[in-house]
């Protein structure tokens, strides 16, 4: 099969496009034809060994993806797609893995640890795989779990999930045209939530309010904290979806009310300079980090269930930003460092 192999951890830059060996579905896994591939600042930073995982070489990036079963291991034809995004007719109780079936991935080692979706087949276990929800599109599942499942957890990992208290809590997200950033933003008016989106474009800006942002700020305005503060007084600050880091950091922190707390997801602004912890201290604020990889299959799938039922509910889908050949797989990731709207695609097979 065709794959983009990653040779070495210098970049995206240096993957390559070459033929390996198709690989085999063992005990409990699947075997998918690739359609679409998604991919995420995650994948760039493995590629430049800023990540944890160090998977040998040759690896093949892409967690995200969308494809057809081509074949079943012993075992994984047991695995049930049910709940309320059951295939077309299957009823609560689901129907079993079988191959012709178009199925979406959910978080795990794909793309990390084990080959990825750049690549025209892959296999992944049974557990992390789900059918295409009653009215999406293809493109729409292939890229939405992990920012979703990545948002979730952002918005939720500080109580589950965060009750609409009277008044309601004020969300800011940065980075909010990001693919984490548009789930988040979706997922927090699912929550009744306040929503303060940051983004440098006033197009992306105007959408994001499409999607529910009640308010939205550049996040170079030289007066940010006290524009952001001004919307929504009285309150400050409840809750912050950081996907930038970088010196924007500190006006954050000086956001936050009493109890506020910053869920960290990206940090595609760089390091955080002279951050001084003296600044939480008095109104007890907390930063926690998000790690998608925490998730078990069984939590994934009643966590993606919860997340396509408040979608539904909205009335929203995923945003794709735009979709790229396959042989063009360099240029979607310079899309992605450039900064797109909602999740960019990569169509590897009609």
């Amino acid at each position: 099969m065709r794959a983009w192999l990653m040779d070495s951890y210098d970049g995206v830059d240096k993957l390559r496009l070459g033929e390996v060996p198709d690989p085999q579905p063992g005990a409990g896994r699947v075997l998918l034809r690739v359609r679409f591939a998604a991919i995420n600042p995650a994948d760039a930073y493995l590629a430049k060994g800023m990540y944890p995982a160090k998977p040998a070489l040759p690896h093949i990036l892409g967690r995200d993806g969308l494809g057809e079963v081509l074949a079943v291991g012993d075992g994984a034809d047991q695995g049930r797609l049910g709940g309320s995004f059951a295939l077309p007719n299957a009823g609560d109780a689901g129907v079993p893995i079988r191959t012709g079936q178009t199925l979406g991935i959910l978080r795990g080692s794909t793309g990390v640890d084990a080959w990825g979706t750049l690549a025209e087949k892959v296999v992944v276990p049974a557990s992390n795989v789900v059918p295409v929800p009653s009215g999406w599109s293809l493109e729409e599942l292939a890229g939405a779990p992990l920012v979703f499942l990545t948002a979730w957890q952002a918005l939720t990992q500080w109580s589950e999930p965060p009750a609409p208290p009277p008044p309601k809590s004020v969300l800011l997200v940065t980075g909010a045209s990001g693919g984490v950033g548009t789930a988040a933003v979706m997922l927090a008016k699912s929550m009744d939530l306040i929503v303060v989106a940051l983004s440098r474009s006033a197009q992306k800006g105007e959408k994001l309010r499409e999607l529910g942002a009640d308010f939205v700020f550049s996040p170079e305005d030289p007066h940010l904290r006290q524009a952001v503060l001004a919307a929504v007084a009285p309150k400050k600050v409840d809750l912050v979806v950081d996907n930038v880091a970088g010196p924007l950091f500190n006006e954050l922190v000086g956001m936050l009310g009493h109890g506020g707390r910053i869920s960290v997801v990206g940090r595609s602004g760089g390091p955080v300079p002279e951050f001084n912890t003296a600044t939480l201290f008095f109104r007890r604020n907390r930063i926690g980090g998000v790690s998608v990889g925490d998730y078990t299959p069984q939590a994934a799938q009643a966590t993606w269930r919860q997340i396509v039922e408040r979608l539904n509910a909205l009335g929203k889908r995923p945003i794709v930003d735009s979709v790229f050949a396959f042989d063009d797989v360099k240029a979607a990731f310079a899309r992605l460092a450039g900064g797109p709207m909602g999740k960019v695609l990569v169509r590897v097979a009609e």
